[in-house]
């Protein structure tokens, strides 16, 4: 019987599940289920470049059932998302390791299941945390594009408790392309519901060669939003990044 962090496995039924050996115990059945996750939680990241999705890294789990004992032969190890798709399954005789992706982001409480050859089955809920960050880039532009984001789950559940924004703009410096210095640029940060309502907003100016930055926290997690930046003044191209990620509570 398995321990995590030096208390044993029995008070596992009483807290909440967290990274590493976790296990417990179908008073009713002969398995005695053992799932070793390192960690429990993750973040999906999109990548944009002018304005256009270029690459998505999903969040990929392998739950480790190699410690689950059971007097009859295990036959089935899964993991059930309940998020309305199909449970992952692997063949407990060539593997006891089960590998899930998860598309979407979320609080999940999951289902990790062993079955043996006489159709028992042993499950316990494993509490899953997926994040969401949206790397954007935008170069060469005098009228940068919006960034809309739905902060609502991915997997239907639990709502996000915030929203974290850094943007930098860049004006960058002319010298070197035309022979003479380029001017400073006026622009305004803003974040917009979706009833085209300012939730929040910052000014800010960059010099020939220099850039300015946004860090802020935003707390209305309902509705489609947009991070926008409106250029005010100047006649010089702006870079434009934005990393924007959606944080649920730990």
């Amino acid at each position: 019987m398995g321990k995590v962090g030096g208390l044993l496995l029995v008070f596992m039924l009483f807290i909440m599940p967290f990274p590493g050996c976790i296990g417990s115990i179908n008073e009713n059945s002969s398995i005695d289920l053992e799932v070793d996750l390192p960690v429990n939680n993750g973040t999906i990241v999109e990548t944009y470049v002018d304005g256009a999705l270029s690459s998505t890294q999903n969040v990929v789990f392998t739950f480790d059932f190699s410690g689950t004992t059971a007097t009859n032969q295990i036959v089935t190890y899964g993991i059930d998302l309940r998020n309305g798709d199909e449970p992952v399954l692997v063949d407990a005789a060539t593997t006891s390791s089960v590998e899930v992706t998860f598309n979407d982001h979320g609080v999940y409480a999951v289902d990790a299941f062993a079955i043996d050859e006489a159709d028992v089955r042993a499950n316990m809920t494993v509490s899953i945390r997926i994040e969401f960050r949206m790397e954007w880039t935008e170069t060469n532009t005098n009228d940068p594009l919006p960034l809309v984001f739905d902060p609502a789950a991915g997997n239907q559940g639990e709502d996000p408790i915030m929203i974290e924004v850094h943007s930098t703009v860049e004006n960058p410096s002319l010298v070197s392309q035309i022979g003479g210095g380029g001017q400073t640029v006026a622009f305004t940060w803003s974040i917009v519901d979706d009833q085209n309502e300012a939730c929040q907003s910052r000014s800010g100016q960059a010099e020939d060669g220099g850039s300015d930055s946004w860090n802020t926290a935003h707390f209305n997690t309902y509705g489609i939003h947009e991070l926008r930046v409106q250029y005010e003044d100047g006649q010089d191209y702006i870079n434009v990044e934005h990393s924007l990620s959606i944080l649920y509570k730990s």
